[in-house]
């Protein structure tokens, strides 16, 4: 029998190299598997996959902060809806039946994979053309750098964040996946800010959905603990990786792995449901 710590390392390792050559995409792979190795529900997974969210993005938004490459101003506003939203999404997922928590992250997880993949080509194209030849919502001054507050880009990430939020909090995920394409689409931001930005947000998010997932319920510390450490080694490992590999290379890779874990836990909920 594999003993309980050792998988807990090799799946926070893969977690955290995940989150740091994505951006916070790997987060939304915590929870599955957590759930598949060590049998887990979702709703006993969720505060263990969100602790190891915050850690390791918080590292990634410390490191960007002392780059300077964090719109502050901007993840502030997402993680206060954020944070404001995520016990709310917490507290739903207390009262709805696992079998519909586990449908819903399934399809959430369809989706992001083929996004993924996707954008995989286009992504560099789109983020060089488009988004420097249209308007965007939240427009970068080019004399100050810094964003034009416009009602519309307010109006944009407040939802933004909210839906980050609900998200996180009600299927125990950091939210990235949600404001990352959202930035990429309503500004024209250089990609390392977005991702930077995300991170920030994902960060404080996660952690208020924590927290409120432990009013709930006793979080299992003796897998929490060594797997939210080896989450945290796994993204420093990430970071020196991350500039010799291509986001063609890290987003198809991580697509593939979406795709391939979605379809695993389809086929188990028909085995329940069947």
């Amino acid at each position: 029998m594999v003993d309980p710590n050792l998988t807990a390392i090799l799946l926070g390792l893969v977690i955290g190299f995940l989150m740091a050559i994505t951006g916070a995409g790997g987060a939304i792979l915590s929870l599955p598997l957590l759930m598949y190795f060590f049998n887990m529900g979702i709703k006993d997974a969720a505060p263990i996959a969100l602790l190891a969210v915050s850690v390791a993005a918080g590292l990634a938004a410390v490191i960007g902060l002392k780059q300077g490459i964090v719109r502050y101003k901007a993840a502030t506003l997402l993680a206060l809806m954020g944070v404001l939203i995520a016990p709310l999404g917490v507290f739903l997922a207390q009262k709805a039946p696992s079998l519909w928590l586990q449908v819903i992250f399934t399809l959430v997880l369809f989706y992001v994979g083929l996004q993924a993949l996707i954008t995989a080509k286009s992504s560099n194209y789109l983020q060089d053309t488009l988004f420097i030849t249209q308007p965007t919502p939240c427009e970068v001054n080019p004399a100050t750098s810094r964003l034009f507050w416009t009602a519309s880009c307010t109006k944009r990430l407040l939802l933004t964040g909210s839906a980050a939020g609900l998200l996180s909090g009600l299927l125990g995920i950091g939210g990235g996946f949600v404001v990352m394409p959202s930035l990429l689409k309503i500004s024209n931001l250089e990609h390392r800010m977005i991702v930077a930005t995300s991170l920030t947000m994902t960060s404080l998010v996660a952690l208020v959905g924590v927290v409120s997932y432990a009013s709930y319920a006793v979080i299992d510390w003796d897998i929490a603990i060594p797997f939210v450490l080896a989450a945290f080694v796994g993204s420093l490992m990430g970071r020196l990786l991350s500039q010799r590999i291509s986001k063609f290379q890290s987003k198809l890779t991580f697509g593939i792995i979406s795709l391939f874990i979605a379809l695993i836990m389809l086929l188990r909920l028909m085995t329940s449901i069947l």
